[in-house]
């Protein structure tokens, strides 16, 4: 998102020392000597906060601010207040402005007040973006996650293949959900009615792949990692196929068949005949605009199953996730989402610093706390749910420093 700040000031000299600190520190100042300028500007969907001088001729900064709150009530609008003006300005604080600054202001005091501003004004138009794809009611809305131009495209192409009824080839890197997409495609299929089978192709005899096509019929059949399936299966598949198998085939890799192919390691015109559709799942590294939303998801699913609160995220701990390159994409990213909840550094879950007793201790501390969120901090249900003796329970609690009471809902 452009970093935008309205800046409303009706002194010029003003206007231009704060717009050149703010484009030194890459925002993109838009600038106006009044609110009736200034007016254009201020929408639901503008991508940024406000920034307004409270004493100004005319129409002043406790105007602009009803105004802009009337537009969208949660719009970031700091007031630039003088030295006798702050006591107007505390009381602006309760009608709902972001804060305020006192002129002259420090350019770090400024930008630390725009930073945080504009985490928030972040979070509210990504999950009404969110909210918006939601509403659309379609399956790629609910259960494909992204806001960024690649996972619109791939909501996109889903939705244009699924009503076909070819076969379709979904492609992608290691756990960037390739049998999610597959559901999907069949969720918004003609076939959408009949069951939705998957299978791994590795090790698929012919009599196997036989029996789960009769099982798909009506539906669609899923084959997993296709890439590996036994070459005398893959020339079945040919034939099941070509001779139409009452069921959508929909097969999912994350190497390049083309390549197989090509040096004869997979059945050319399997190949073709698979790859009438073709759905690629972009990876994480491609769209790291995405992470904070997928994550916060993953998040708030973690904390659902734990049965605990959902912990606030920080934008370092945010940024820190979208600095990384996730190899192993949503897979990778839904682990580091459940030790995020279950407290767990990611250290741990990499196994790369700690040995295996303090391993092991973070696990039993995370299954303690995770068991009393889930019976309100109740400790006599939690040891019965672990099997523990209470005085056992009770030691383990000490030992970690868990209390209880820091769990009840």
């Amino acid at each position: 998102m452009t970093r935008k700040v309205l800046l409303v000031d009706d002194d010029a000299a003003v206007r231009e020392a704060l717009a050149q600190t703010l484009e030194l520190a890459d925002y993109a100042p838009v600038t106006a000597g009044s609110f009736v300028a200034a007016k254009d500007h201020i929408r639901a969907d503008f991508a940024g906060v406000i920034v307004s001088d409270i004493r100004m001729p005319g129409r002043d900064g406790f105007y602009l601010l009803n105004y802009a709150l009337e537009i969208d009530p949660e719009l970031p609008v700091i007031l630039l207040t003088g030295e006798g003006d702050i006591p107007m300005a505390v009381r602006a604080m309760g009608k709902g402005a972001f804060d305020f600054l006192e002129k002259p202001c420090a350019a770090s005091d400024l930008l630390e007040v725009l930073e945080r501003a504009h985490l928030a004004r972040r979070q509210v138009l990504e999950q009404r973006a969110l909210k918006q794809e939601l509403e659309k009611g379609d399956p790629a809305a609910r259960l494909l996650f992204g806001l960024s131009a690649r996972s619109e495209a791939l909501r996109d192409r889903v939705r244009s293949v699924a009503p076909t009824g070819a076969e379709v080839l979904v492609t992608g890197p290691a756990g960037s959900g390739i049998s999610k997409v597959a559901e999907v495609v069949h969720l918004m299929s003609p076939q959408s009615q009949g069951p939705f089978v998957k299978r791994p192709a590795s090790g698929m005899s012919v009599q196997s792949l036989q029996q789960v096509c009769e099982d798909a019929a009506g539906g669609s059949l899923f084959l997993d990692e296709v890439s590996v399936m036994p070459k005398d299966t893959q020339y079945a598949a040919l034939e099941i196929i070509e001779q139409g198998v009452g069921a959508r085939i929909i097969a999912g890799t994350t190497a390049d068949l083309a390549d197989l192919s090509a040096t004869g390691q997979f059945h050319a015109d399997l190949f073709y005949r698979l790859d009438v559709m073709r759905v690629r799942i972009p990876s994480l590294s491609e769209r790291p605009e995405d992470i904070p939303v997928i994550f916060r998801h993953y998040v708030a699913q973690a904390a659902e199953q734990a049965g605990i609160a959902v912990p606030d995220i920080s934008s370092e701990h945010l940024a820190a996730l979208m600095s990384q390159d996730w190899p192993g994409n949503a897979r990778s990213l839904m682990s580091a989402a459940m030790r995020f909840v279950l407290g767990m550094p990611d250290e741990v879950g990499a196994a790369t610093e700690l040995g295996l007793s303090e391993q092991m201790a973070q696990v039993e501390r995370s299954l303690l706390i995770a068991a009393l969120g889930r019976h309100n901090g109740k400790a006599s249900d939690a040891a019965k749910a672990l099997k523990l003796p209470r005085k056992t329970f009770y030691d383990k609690l000490a030992r970690y420093g868990i209390r209880p009471e820091d769990y009840r809902r």
